[in-house]
C-alpha cells in the first residue's frame, strides 16, 4: 500500500506533512524523524505495523515538503507536535523517535506528561554538548553550509548513519529528501540541539520509555543510552548488535515487532 501524504497547518505557524494508517481507535503513535529527514525515515517500519497501532509518521518543520519556520529549537519542535496532537483530537500519545526526532520526544515528554504515554527512544543522545563527533561535524561543516547543498555530501552524511546494507533505492529517496531542506535550516537545526537544555530535566519523564541503540553507532555513544537509562526512571535499553545510528533502516522488521511488543505491554 501506497501511504497517503496529508498536510496540516498549525497555529505556530507551520504546515507539517504526515502519514497517517492504522484504526483510528487505537493506539496513537507519532513517529519523529532525525535532522534533514521526512515522514519517509519511517517508510520501512510501517508496514510492519498492525492495524491495532493508529500511527503517524511526521514530517517536522524545515525537513522534506513541510513549512519552514523562523525557529528550530527542541521546544519548537515539541510544541509543533503538540499542537499536531490537539488538532487531530489524539489523547495521551506514544512518540516513537530517531535522532533528533527522539530529542524533540524527551522534550515533548517533559512538557507535556499528562499527553505522552510512553516513549521509543531511537540512536539517542542524552546530550549534544558533550559528543565530540557531532561537534567536530558541527564546527567542520554544518557551521559553513551554503545553498545549494553537495548531493555528495548529503550522501555521505547518511550512509554514515549505517552500519548494515539497506536498499539502494531507499538511501537514494532518503538522500532526495535532505537536499530538500536549505542550508540554513540545516545550520539552525544543529544549533537548536546544541544549546538545549533537556539533559537537565530527563528526571522529569515519568511516562514508560524503551531506548533502542545499534552497537556500531557512529553517532550517539553507549555512555548516551546509560545516562538515558539512569535518568529516566523506569526505561529500559534494547540493544541492537551490529546495528547502526539507523537502525529502524537496517532492521525495520524488527524495529517495529519491538515497538509492538513494547505498547502492547502498556496495558489499557
Amino acid at each position: 500500500m501506497t501511504p497517503v501524504v496529508k498536510s496540516i497547518a498549525l497555529p505556530s505557524p507551520v504546515t507539517l506533512q504526515y502519514v497517517e494508517q492504522g484504526d483510528p481507535s487505537g493506539i496513537p503513535l507519532l513517529c519523529l524523524h532525525g535532522v534533514t529527514d521526512s515522514w519517509r525515515s519511517f517508510e520501512p517500519v510501517l508496514p510492519h505495523l498492525p492495524a491495532t497501532i493508529h500511527a503517524f509518521a511526521l514530517t517536522q518543520g524545515g525537513h522534506g515538503d513541510a513549512g519552514r519556520p523562523a525557529s528550530y529549537r527542541t521546544r519548537d519542535f515539541a510544541a509543533d507536535v503538540a499542537a499536531f496532537a490537539d488538532a487531530l483530537r489524539l489523547g495521551p500519545v506514544v512518540i516513537v523517535g530517531h535522532s533528533m526526532g527522539s530529542t524533540n520526544a524527551q522534550c515533548f515528554a517533559i512538557d507535556h506528561p499528562g499527553r505522552t504515554r510512553a516513549l521509543v527512544l531511537a540512536g539517542s543522545f542524552a546530550t549534544y554538548r558533550s559528543n565530540a563527533t557531532v561537534l567536530e561535524f558541527w564546527e567542520s561543516t554544518v557551521s559553513q553550509l551554503t545553498d545549494p547543498i553537495d548531493p555528495g555530501f548529503v550522501r555521505e552524511f547518511q550512509e554514515s548513519t549505517l552500519a548494515q546494507s539497506v536498499p539502494r533505492v531507499f538511501i537514494d529517496t532518503i538522500v532526495d529528501e535532505s537536499l530538500k531542506v536549505p542550508a540554513r535550516v540545516w545550520r539552525a537545526a544543529f544549533e537548536g540541539f546544541l544549546e538545549d537544555a533537556v539533559a537537565r530535566d530527563l528526571g522529569k519523564i515519568r511516562a514508560p520509555s524503551l531506548i533502542m541503540w545499534g552497537t556500531r553507532d557512529a553517532l550517539a555513544s553507549r555512555r548516551d543510552q546509560d545516562d538515558l537509562v539512569t535518568a529516566i526512571a523506569g526505561s529500559r535499553l534494547l540493544v541492537y548488535g551490529g546495528a547502526g545510528h539507523a537502525l529502524h533502516w537496517e532492521e525495520p522488521e524488527r524495529f517495529a515487532a519491538d515497538v509492538v511488543a513494547f505498547v502492547r505491554g502498556l496495558g489499557t
